[in-house]
């Protein structure tokens, strides 16, 4: 029984900052982010909007667009490191918002959970999803990935913000992808990037030794939660190529191929933070894999040797077939954190599509990662509903009609300075407001639907 992605929706951020923009104003030279990195766009959340509201969007589209009986549905898992809350998931909030719009107790047993593993989370919920349906034939799992990427201002991760989701049918005989049950894994507990509690004294914020009560805290110390990351890029580019290039050897183990393993896959979908990550870390596994000799002496001869392979006409025909067709998306979106890797799939899609290439029966490979650190390697072969989804998504259509924004509204809603939104929202759901006076709710949210 084949076992995989039966359709695919998603939900972008409607706003955008230009990359030359903020280029300008952080005077960096716009070259070195659009063609060095491959950053166009860096979507932004509106004031009504936050990973349930994403969330939401794509699987009200999802359901809609498949003609979906709740009734079919089984599983509702969600892969978030956008949380909004330490105990009630966003698979909670999407049950209630479903429910209000497609009927009460439509959803009363659909089991739901969130994953959390940075970018890798909602990997995880499609690996678990997939062994469900192959174990109960017949039953239908949703997994969404539905994340903001939100770096501090004048950060080295500044520029690769964005926000959204993407929500994925999986079942039996699926119409877009089917995956073999062989997945690789490696994993090492690491800090290349991490969203801490950060603890201040009360003493710092009052101005007094006396431990009073602040605003309901009776702890001497406050916890301070930021969307924000800790994180070192060098480092993170480390262990992101460390992981992906032991994950990617396991596979090649498990499922005995000889020669290159890339050379089975038709393409190549990888976690994408920026459009050209994928091809900047993918070189070692290019040289390693056909067994080029790499190392000549120091480690200085390694990385020049190194260089000099990913500046090689081999490797940029390489990227071109197999890396490029997942980027242009990541260029006008900016990273999705969960989702990207599965943005990654719909733009290779989409664009195999626009060039009437060919993909039914071909083999695509993943290399998923998640930050912490962990990567996957999997891969799925193309089935005869693939062109169909991907026309039908009009995903660069709809990236076109992204609304720009000034550096100034920019600073505000990262900030969050602005209370109105700067976009009118027009059939989707929104953040309708937190609750501030019940003491029972305080801090609940509540969402609506607006038409």
């Amino acid at each position: 029984m084949n076992t995989g992605i039966d359709a695919i929706a998603f939900d972008i951020a409607k706003l955008h900052l230009p990359i030359k923009t903020l280029a300008e104003a952080r005077n960096i030279e716009p070259d070195k982010l659009e063609k060095g990195l491959g950053l166009l766009k860096m979507t932004l959340p509106d004031v009504h909007q936050d990973t349930v509201v994403f969330a939401a969007n794509a699987l009200t589209r999802l359901i809609e667009d498949n003609n979906l009986n709740p009734a079919e549905v089984a599983r509702i898992y969600v892969g978030t490191e956008s949380g909004i809350d330490n105990s009630k998931p966003v698979g909670s909030f999407l049950i209630t918002l479903m429910e209000q719009k497609f009927g009460h107790n439509t959803f009363l047993h659909v089991d739901t959970v969130d994953f959390t593993f940075a970018c890798i989370g909602a990997v995880d919920a499609l690996h678990t999803c997939i062994d469900f349906v192959r174990l109960n034939p017949g039953k239908k799992a949703i997994v969404i990935a539905s994340d903001i990427a939100k770096y501090d201002l004048e950060s080295t991760g500044e520029y690769t913000q964005g926000a959204g989701a993407v929500a994925l049918l999986v079942s039996e005989n699926p119409r877009i992808m089917a995956f073999d049950n062989n997945w690789a894994v490696s994993t090492k507990g690491v800090f290349d990037f991490f969203k801490p509690y950060h603890t201040i004294h009360k003493k710092d914020i009052t101005g007094n030794d006396a431990n009073q009560p602040w605003f309901g805290n009776l702890e001497a110390h406050i916890e301070i939660h930021k969307d924000q990351p800790v994180f070192d890029g060098q480092y993170s580019n480390t262990v992101y190529t460390d992981r992906t290039r032991e994950a990617y050897a396991m596979f090649k183990e498990m499922t005995g191929t000889t020669g290159c393993l890339y050379d089975t896959w038709e393409a190549i979908v990888m976690h994408l933070p920026y459009a050209f990550q994928g091809r900047r870390m993918f070189a070692e596994i290019f040289a390693k894999d056909a067994e080029t000799p790499l190392l000549t002496g120091t480690e200085e001869d390694y990385a020049t040797r190194l260089r000099d392979i990913s500046k090689g006409e081999d490797y940029k025909a390489f990227v071109n077939q197999k890396l490029q067709p997942a980027e242009p998306a990541s260029s006008l979106i900016g990273n999705l954190y969960t989702g990207s890797i599965f943005m990654g799939l719909l733009s290779t899609l989409v664009v195999a599509a626009n060039e009437s290439r060919e993909l039914e029966g071909k083999k695509i490979g993943f290399l998923a990662y998640g930050s912490g650190s962990k990567s996957k390697v999997f891969q799925g072969t193309v089935q005869a509903g693939w062109k169909t989804a991907a026309q039908q998504s009009r995903l660069f259509e709809t990236l076109d009609r992204s609304t720009a924004v000034d550096f100034e509204t920019y600073n505000r809603l990262h900030k969050k300075e602005q209370d109105y939104s700067a976009l009118a929202p027009v059939n989707e759901w929104v953040l309708d407001y937190i609750e501030t006076e019940l003491p029972n709710l305080t801090g609940a949210r509540y969402y609506k639907w607006v038409e």
